[in-house]
């Protein structure tokens, strides 16, 4: 048994970020970081380091909306230091990461009135932080080559919206990680709690913490919950994902191409690659549980909205790898971040796609409630331990969820007869279900829409899961304290 100071569980960015964080801050740290790699999401993102690419109508008329905005601008200010920092303690082991600069926002025919709404919640979010959100005409798009009855109709320009290579960025935290002698990795192990203490078994020997950092992706929940069963921790589901990295016969635009957000999902994007290849993504599916391989119908998807939509020239592109990740969702929709109300326990995850882009922030603020004990106002609103957010009314997140069903019956294409009022009876009927859907929950959880498929595949079991947390809430369990 070896006694560490902090044990870090989680191969991704924020589990390989926080450790980081805490050994910089504090050299004479013992710190263990525990994982492996997985269809997580970190491994599987494009990435864009979004902020006005993310923001929809919706989000920007809630509270917690605007917190996450606010996040996402804050972050933004954090990555050239934070990154600069990681490569220089890499040293020449860091590989080109394909960071760059600028975001074209395409509103094409293959939509709906959300990604109208979308692309003026981008202008109005752009002039509130003072972040550019230039008119662009579609011709001047580079390598953009759709189809004509999927051609865009008006597009922006955000030149502020950077990008890099994820797996290069993991590769970078890497070698960051092992130029520090006082971090330790490990495979993954069992971790439980030893009396105030914790403790993690590895394949070759255990350890032995009195801080811990669960940072485990759409896995946290069932770590947590082995850890210790009744921590009134909100539950993390998860958003399957699929990507395709292509490899042109032309050069890459060094820009990313995407779609507002739309239909449960990022939208359609595409992001050069250090490598040279084009990132196609990406899918996205709420589960309950993480899922190890990409469906048949999430590639048909992507390829078929990617050809169509962004570039038909890249029908003889030769596909370099298929990517498949799951990224982690709060049962609310919103991170978990910070202290579960355990002792020496935190938990980083929840952060659906905002992780990698947030992964400076977030590492930073942990590290320093880790290290000093000051409560994180960046933070604060996501306390694992709290009751489910409900920004919206359930009649609010009817009305949101029928409309990306439309939206999604809108990108696939779908044409309905002319007889009588059937696109209207179609509204009704998205309606309807997400009536029926959400009438299903318990009082005091408001499914999110972008969730809104888990309750009508799922609804038995995520109506049980829900009211398994609200119930240990109102067992006595403190909301989220320390």
């Amino acid at each position: 048994m070896a006694d560490v100071d902090v044990v870090v569980v989680g191969a991704g960015v924020l589990g390989r970020s926080i450790a980081y964080a805490l050994a910089c801050a504090e050299p004479g740290l013992r710190i263990v970081v525990s994982g492996q790699h997985g269809p997580g999401a970190s491994q599987a993102a494009g990435a864009m380091l979004g902020v006005l690419g993310e923001v929809t109508a919706a989000a920007l008329r809630t509270r917690h909306g605007e917190l996450r905005l606010a996040m996402a601008v804050e972050a933004t200010a954090r990555w050239p230091a934070w990154r600069e920092g990681v490569r220089e303690r890499a040293g020449v082991a860091a590989p080109a990461d394909g960071y760059g600069a600028g975001t074209y926002i395409l509103l094409n025919a293959a939509s709906g009135p959300l990604d109208e709404s979308a692309l003026e919640a981008v202008r109005a979010a752009g002039a509130r932080y003072g972040l550019p959100v230039e008119e662009s005409a579609v011709s001047d798009v580079p390598a953009y080559r759709p189809l004509d009855n999927d051609r865009a109709l008006r597009a922006v320009f955000l030149p502020q919206e950077r990008f890099l290579d994820a797996r290069r960025w993991l590769q970078t935290l890497d070698a960051a990680l092992r130029a520090l002698p006082n971090v330790r990795r490990t495979g993954a192990g069992r971790l439980r709690a030893h009396g105030n203490a914790y403790e993690l078994a590895v394949r070759h020997g255990k350890f032995r913490a009195g801080r811990v950092v669960v940072a485990a992706g759409a896995w946290s929940s069932a770590l947590l919950d082995r850890v210790d069963p009744e921590l009134p921790v909100l539950p993390v589901v998860a958003a399957e994902g699929t990507a395709v990295a292509l490899r042109p016969t032309a050069p890459v635009p060094p820009v990313v191409l995407r779609t507002p957000n739309r239909a449960y999902a990022c939208g359609l994007h595409a992001v050069p690659q250090a490598d040279g290849t084009w990132y196609l993504g990406a899918s996205a599916a709420p589960v309950l549980h993480p899922g190890d391989a990409p469906t048949a119908g999430a590639l048909r998807f992507l390829l078929d909205a990617g050809l169509g939509q962004l570039h038909h020239g890249l029908t003889d592109a030769r596909i370099d790898r298929v990517h498949h990740g799951n990224r982690p969702v709060g049962l609310d929709g919103h991170p978990l971040l910070g202290n579960v109300g355990r002792p020496g326990l935190w938990v980083a995850t929840g952060t659906h796609r905002d992780g990698l882009h947030a992964s400076p922030l977030i590492a930073q603020e942990i590290a320093a409630e880790i290290l000093h004990g000051t409560p994180s106002p960046w933070l604060a609103p996501w306390q694992p331990g709290r009751k489910p957010i409900a920004d919206r009314t359930a009649a609010e997140a009817v009305e949101e969820a029928a409309a990306h069903h439309a939206a999604l019956a809108a990108e696939s294409r779908m044409r309905p007869p002319l007889t009588g009022d059937w696109p209207g009876l179609l509204a009704d009927a998205y309606r309807q279900l997400m009536e029926q859907t959400y009438a299903r929950m318990p009082d005091g959880y408001v499914l999110p829409p972008e969730l809104a498929p888990l309750g009508y595949e799922h609804g038995p079991a995520l109506a049980k899961l829900a009211r398994s947390h609200l119930d240990r809430l109102a067992g006595g369990e403190s909301p989220g304290g320390r």
